[in-house]
């Protein structure tokens, strides 16, 4: 079964989630790709359909062991006729719980066949220079095994003649899944004097939270705590309030000092 075109479909708040997936399909190597950014609420205006002579890679960052809840709507609603898929998830050198069951389940109900999964690591959200979790990572070893782990995909998929030979991937996790996907609704962001009101930060929430006219207005409701303002801030002007993401920034790089490997299953 040759691999003509790749559905790349990430949603990457910090880069890290896309910086892996387009690793995996370098080492995949397919004839072309279309790729589909859902960070923001702009590119979740439209959903997706595949056909069965497409690859459907599907990547998220890992949010309390689970896929994140404000994305889950949108991936119900991709149409896949008998696809091949790949499940990727990422997440900061914690667990990665049942995230991995969790979007293969939804690929499935959505018409998909998973045929392969993976883990990877990347820098937490909470990731801070003063509390380093996973910093640097996906790094280089990491993208060479995705890469490698994308090689892996495309010889599995040219020993058959058709998906339908290919029996679904096994991957870990629970159902009923373990941990509730519902975020923290909290106030830790802090803007200082240096911002210029650009905008930017509005621009790249992923969830709308930020209010493009004035920048130190955030939906709390809204927010879901990925970071992606603070960490790509042109002025450096956005940071972490003392209190609980502190103080959980704290606890991850306690804790979880040890890097992780990546893992993948076919």
């Amino acid at each position: 079964m040759n691999i003509h075109k790749v559905k790349k479909v990430y949603f990457s708040p910090t880069g890290t989630t896309k910086t892996v997936l387009s690793a995996i399909v370098r080492g995949i190597n397919p004839e072309s790709t279309d790729i589909i950014d859902i960070t923001t609420p702009k590119g979740r205006e439209q959903s997706i359909e595949t056909s069965a002579d497409d690859l459907l890679i599907i990547g998220v960052p890992v949010y309390m062991g689970r896929v994140p809840a404000l994305i889950i709507d949108w991936l119900n609603s991709i149409r896949a006729h008998q696809t091949p898929m790949v499940c990727v998830v990422v997440y900061g050198n914690r667990v990665y719980e049942d995230a991995l069951l969790e979007l293969k389940y939804i690929g499935t109900t959505c018409g998909a066949i998973p045929i392969a999964g993976c883990a990877y690591i990347g820098e937490h959200s909470f990731s801070s220079d003063e509390t380093p979790t996973a910093a640097g990572r996906p790094d280089t070893n990491d993208l060479h095994h995705a890469e490698e782990f994308g090689r892996k995909v495309r010889e599995k998929l040219q020993s058959v003649s058709s998906v339908a030979e290919i029996s679904e991937v096994e991957v870990p996790g629970e159902f009923p899944y373990r941990s509730d996907s519902k975020l923290w609704v909290v106030d830790f962001i802090a803007v200082n004097e240096d911002c210029s009101d650009c905008g930017h930060c509005a621009e790249i929430c992923p969830a709308g939270a930020i209010d493009s006219q004035n920048s130190s207005k955030i939906d709390q409701e809204k927010c879901i705590t990925c970071c992606a303002c603070i960490k790509s801030c042109p002025m450096h002007a956005r940071s972490m309030k003392t209190g609980l993401v502190h103080d959980a920034s704290v606890r991850l790089h306690t804790l979880y000092s040890e890097p992780k490997m990546p893992e993948y299953y076919l």
